[in-house]
């Protein structure tokens, strides 16, 4: 079975995802034709060398409806060649394109395939698609189904961590990802957005603070305990009836931020690499999906990783650098103890409590953030992970060597 390598991978800075963003005015397709105009120059290939192009999108509606993937690779001028899909699977979406894209290739089906994701958080709201998880009381209710924050704080409440624990990692990640910025440790990777007259919108991350404190985070209040009241709280504490209550400690200071953003990850072939001049960064060893109780739906990020080091023949030990998305902190937290993770080689630039969530697009954004600091380090392994909406996690497993690069 041939192998997987992953040959760049890049990404625009993330926008605030509301009206006064400044990649409000950049359309979703927009962010995606940008990176994939980049994604040409960068390795000096011609469009219809790529196959295939597969994009996660976790609310494709409207702007992001009808196959954006498809549609970007018409509007920047990819021609036909090159076929396009849209995936969803919520918050992980970006890195199972990525996954999706390995697997054709070790398949032996495809040579050269495009993965990432796009997500314009100000344009097309989180949940506005709908759907019966999201919005019908009985299949909710059937189905045991409770929003994210709520079960992020129901995760908090069973292993014990305070409110202060979940606001030192917050302002951790902040300091991490503050850090990162001032020492160029995503210039790699980052594609800066311009409008039509070539003026910048936007290069660098817009979510970040540099005057986060300790004092500012613990005055924020608790972001979802009004809707843990809506009946959820209920829904949750049925499965887990010595649990006397959840204790509702996120805030929006120590959970991920809406913005937009796009990312993409080439994945190929060494041969179809070698025959277009086509360095090798790093091969995908194994991927990895897993499915877990919807209501503890923050522990699949766990489960997948597990399962992928199964894959892959390795244990948590063998891996050098990990990244977990920051959907929430204890969502992290929960992956570093699950894990036995030392925090000095976990989201070691901040993650998206600090940077931000765009949903479909996140996955991809952390392999290309992964593998730029393993080759900064010049490490030889890492493990990607999410957790998503009800109940799934998905984790891939990157290397670096002389042996598998040369």
């Amino acid at each position: 079975m041939a192998e997987a390598y992953i040959f760049d991978a890049l990404r625009t800075p993330r926008g605030k995802g509301n009206r006064n963003g400044l990649l409000y005015e950049v359309k979703p397709i927009g962010l995606l034709s940008t990176a994939l105009a980049a994604l040409l120059e960068r390795n000096a290939i011609r469009p219809g060398e790529v196959e295939d192009a597969i994009i996660g999108c976790v609310t494709p509606i409207d702007d992001q409806g009808y196959n954006i993937a498809k549609a970007a690779l018409l509007y920047a001028g990819w021609g036909t060649a090159t076929t396009g899909m849209q995936i969803n699977r919520y918050c992980a979406s970006g890195l199972e394109a990525v996954n999706l894209a390995a697997m054709k290739v070790r398949s032996g089906w495809e040579q050269l395939v495009l993965a990432g994701g796009v997500e314009s958080m100000s344009r097309v709201p989180v949940g506005s698609d709908g759907g019966p998880l999201m919005y019908d009381p009985e299949v909710m209710i059937k189905a045991d189904f409770i929003p994210q924050g709520v079960a992020a704080d129901l995760l908090a409440t069973l292993e014990g961590f305070s409110r202060e624990m979940l606001d030192a990692y917050a302002l951790q990640s902040q300091q991490r990802a503050n850090h990162a910025w001032d020492k160029g440790h995503f210039a790699p990777s980052i594609i800066p957005i311009y409008d039509r007259n070539g003026l910048l919108i936007l290069d660098k991350d817009e979510h970040l603070y540099e005057t986060t404190t300790p004092e500012g985070l613990a005055k924020l209040q608790p972001a979802f305990e009004a809707l843990g009241k809506q009946g959820f709280e209920e829904i949750a504490l049925q499965q887990y009836p010595t649990l006397e209550r959840i204790h509702y400690r996120h805030t929006a200071g120590n959970s991920c931020r809406n913005v937009d953003g796009a990312a993409l990850v080439l994945v190929g072939s060494k041969e179809r690499g070698a025959a277009l001049g086509l360095k090798p960064r790093a091969h995908i060893r194994a991927v990895a999906t897993a499915g877990v109780n919807a209501v503890l739906m923050h522990t699949g990020a766990a489960h997948a990783a597990r399962k992928a080091l199964q894959m892959a023949g390795m244990e948590a030990s063998d891996i050098d650098l990990w990244e977990c998305n920051e959907a929430f902190a204890a969502v992290a937290l929960h992956f570093q103890h699950d894990l036995g993770i030392d925090e000095a080689i976990l989201n070691v630039n901040g993650g998206a409590i600090a940077l931000g969530h765009p949903l479909g697009a996140s996955g991809a954004i952390l392999i290309g953030a992964l593998l730029d600091e393993m080759e900064r380090r010049d490490l030889a392994t890492g493990l990607v992970a999410l957790s998503t909406s009800g109940g799934m996690g998905v984790a891939t497993v990157i290397e670096r060597s002389v042996k598998n690069l040369a």
